[in-house]
């Protein structure tokens, strides 16, 4: 058992799941150290007095893993390593109740919009003076800025609106504060992250905003890129392109999650689209800025999908050769409305689906990335790993996109810096590059 000398309390946050959830981390750990707690992100040591686990709830995978760093964490309590186990996210708000039968040893959970109650068990204070003030878990050049939180999205698919409630937009005002903030901590990279950014502004101005959002952001001395994520297809507000393709701080880059394109899968889905509006919305993208890059996601499974539109949806991302995209195999989740359908594909079947697509995604991936080669781009060094130094272009988000790998040995550069490289190898993922000589 570890022997606790006499210091103030440490505590230690785990994040899982999404950048949502890294954004509630960055918040509730800023508020720890206002009230002098000593507070760490997935520390490494062993040292801590307590644990804060921010939970995802979404889909099967991400539940199993949520469960699983709960249990692992209990059991070190069990074993005297840690002293009090707190719990909160979209899994603690969805499943409370279960949890606290199930896992005991946990001492108290909490669902996402209950901070200050959280603190309060550590008897601690929230300070509303602390408005937008985080401690950033990311490389200090980039940071999520949630815009809003919550959903009225009626996905049948989708838990989040159970596990995050309906759409509240922050204001204006605020959000370029934040980003102020962050740019005089050396932040060059804003990536804008909601349930539904495009929704954004209808529920406080009675219009969507997201445009003037931009421009207003971009405004802001220090930050260069603005980056646009988890923008809903159905209602998508068009003078969101204008200023992508005017703005120059404003990145050529969405991602815009369309999920299928059969028109009954898209129907039982609950989209509010159909295959010919899904079409003509890229299309007007593409048209107004031919510069855009498209990321996108889709379901694969859904309940009641044959293999005829599965099959249609595999020629579609054939023929409509998305820059990015991701693939989930569907999770068939309680309290959802698919939840009454039958989950009649079966777990095999859904991962081969997944791969299908995916295979046809990695064909178009290596022939966009070969496009690229002689060319030069703009790229923002994240860090150096394995003899390189490793960035982005505009046209990638972290994490999820390609990354620009340049051989360090003859070279020097600075993590958040940008540079200027020449694209000198590609393969379907990642891209090799040379510093262009001033």
């Amino acid at each position: 058992m570890r022997t606790k000398g006499k210091r103030s309390e440490k505590i230690n946050v785990v994040t899982l799941g999404c950048s949502k959830n890294i954004f509630d981390s960055e918040i509730l750990m800023a508020q720890l150290k206002a009230n002098n707690f000593s507070v760490e992100h997935e520390s490494d040591s062993e040292d801590f007095d307590t644990v804060i686990i921010n939970t995802c709830g979404f889909i099967d995978n991400a539940k199993e893993e949520s469960i699983n760093t709960i249990l692992q964490f209990s059991e070190a309590k069990e074993n005297g390593w840690v002293e009090k186990v707190i719990v909160t996210g979209c899994l603690s708000e969805r499943y409370r109740e279960e949890l606290e039968l199930e896992i005991p040893n946990v001492d108290s959970w909490f669902g996402t919009r209950e901070l200050p109650r959280l603190l309060k068990t550590l008897k601690a204070d929230y300070k509303h003076e602390l408005v937008g003030e985080r401690l950033l878990t990311t490389p200090v050049h980039y940071a999520y800025l949630k815009i809003s939180e919550g959903c009225d999205r009626p996905c049948a698919f989708c838990a989040i609106p159970l596990m995050r409630g309906k759409h509240i937009s922050t204001p204006i005002e605020q959000l370029v504060e934040q980003a102020k903030k962050l740019a005089a901590q050396g932040t060059k990279e804003l990536i804008l992250i909601a349930q539904d950014s495009t929704y954004y502004g209808l529920d406080i101005y009675g219009e969507r905003k997201l445009a003037q959002l931009l421009d207003e952001l971009s405004n802001v001395d220090g930050i260069e890129w603005i980056r646009l994520h988890y923008a809903y297809p159905s209602g998508f507000p068009m003078d969101v392109l204008s200023v992508m393709a005017k703005n120059e701080k404003v990145c050529n880059y969405i991602d815009i999650p369309l999920q299928h394109i059969n028109d009954e899968v898209l129907k039982r889905m609950r989209r509010g689209t159909t295959r010919s509006k899904t079409d003509s919305l890229i299309t007007q993208m593409r048209s107004e800025n031919p510069n855009m890059v498209i990321r996108t996601t889709l379901i694969s499974g859904f309940p009641g999908e044959t293999l005829e539109q599965h099959n249609e949806l595999v020629e579609w991302v054939r023929t409509s050769r998305f820059d990015r995209l991701g693939v989930f195999a569907y999770s068939h989740e309680e309290n959802t409305h698919a939840h009454i359908y039958e989950n009649d594909v079966s777990e095999d079947e859904k991962q081969r689906r997944v791969q299908e697509i995916m295979d046809v995604q990695e064909g178009i991936s290596q022939e966009l990335n070969e496009s690229k080669l002689g060319q030069t781009h703009k790229v923002l060094i994240d860090r150096k790993e394995s003899g390189y130094f490793v960035g982005r272009t505009q046209f990638d988000s972290p994490e999820v996109d390609n990354e620009v790998h340049i051989p360090a040995k003859d070279v020097y550069l600075r993590i958040g810096d940008f540079a200027e490289i020449k694209i000198t190898n590609a393969s379907a993922f990642d891209l090799e590059g040379e510093v262009v000589k001033g």
